[in-house]
């Protein structure tokens, strides 16, 4: 995939005036950046990754998100780490090329318009993984792209 055709900026969630974390995504993956507090060791940290749930917090302390996935991951390709004061969460999509409306269940869903956005740069990205010798970053849809599942070589199943 080029450049071009990643997620230009980070959605952010945000309580009570204060952003919580921020997120993207792209075709197999949904990233969650969270600022973590000051002056607390790494290793007091923990983050616990499931299917569908999502808990991180620090340790001897109530979880600081204990919530509900939007969408289920596959836990071989999940995982998560600290750089630069920021713990960085890595899940694999388990439904390639689905468009999450947010990171997690219920957090500040997106609005109609940009899901449409979200939904056509994934489609752009697939477009790319699928021809890499073509540029797609400035290739414009007017309709729905049908879904691989469903449509296989131009003959509808």
């Amino acid at each position: 995939m080029t450049g071009k055709l990643a997620p230009d900026k980070r959605h952010k969630f945000v309580h009570n005036q204060q952003t919580v974390y921020e997120w993207d995504q792209t075709l197999d993956e949904v990233n969650i950046y969270i600022p973590l507090p000051p002056n607390v060791p790494s290793r007091m940290l923990y983050c616990t990754i499931k299917p569908q749930h999502l808990e991180l917090g620090i340790k001897g302390n109530p979880p600081y998100l204990n919530h509900d996935l939007a969408g289920p991951v596959k836990l071989d390709g999940s995982f998560w780490t600290i750089e630069d004061d920021i713990m960085h969460i890595t899940l694999h999509k388990r439904e390639k090329g689905q468009p999450w409306p947010s990171a997690i269940s219920g957090h500040g869903e997106l609005d109609p318009l940009a899901v449409d956005q979200e939904s056509r740069r994934l489609m752009l990205e697939r477009f790319q993984e699928e021809h890499p010798g073509f540029d797609f970053s400035r290739a414009e849809f007017t309709g729905t792209c049908p879904n691989p599942k469903t449509f296989l070589g131009g003959i509808p199943h």
